[in-house]
């Protein structure tokens, strides 16, 4: 992989056919949004944008934080399936999904995962 991930690398990873085509638009706003945000809030850490100079020092994203940025952007793309945050389990009654994902918080270091900075 390399950065920004493409639609074809969400694809692949939502074990979704590449000539089906269908929610090629949902899929391809929902990973700009997820390359958005990563960028931003890990903004200092990687060379997002290769001609920034600002970022010359900095290292390439990682393999964790583009797994991360992939696996985000299919949450986002499943989300509208549970637009209250309960799914219906049938004789079982309703389940609760959580607002985050712990694993997806571990790869892109966001919330209690994130590194202490100082300044």
């Amino acid at each position: 992989m390399s950065w920004p991930p493409t639609l074809v690398d969400l694809k692949n990873d939502m074990k979704i056919d590449l000539p089906d085509n269908r929610d090629d638009v949902r899929l391809q706003t929902n990973l700009t949004a997820a390359v958005v945000f990563v960028a931003r809030v890990r903004g200092g850490d990687y060379k997002f944008d290769p001609t920034d100079p600002a970022q010359f020092d900095l290292p390439v994203p990682s393999a964790d934080t583009e797994l991360g940025t992939l696996r985000l952007a299919a949450r986002w793309y499943t989300r509208p399936r549970s637009p209250d945050g309960i799914i219906d389990a049938g004789e079982l009654g309703g389940s609760r999904v959580p607002s985050f994902d712990p694993d997806i918080d571990r790869l892109l270091r966001l919330g209690r995962h994130q590194r202490g900075r100082v300044g």
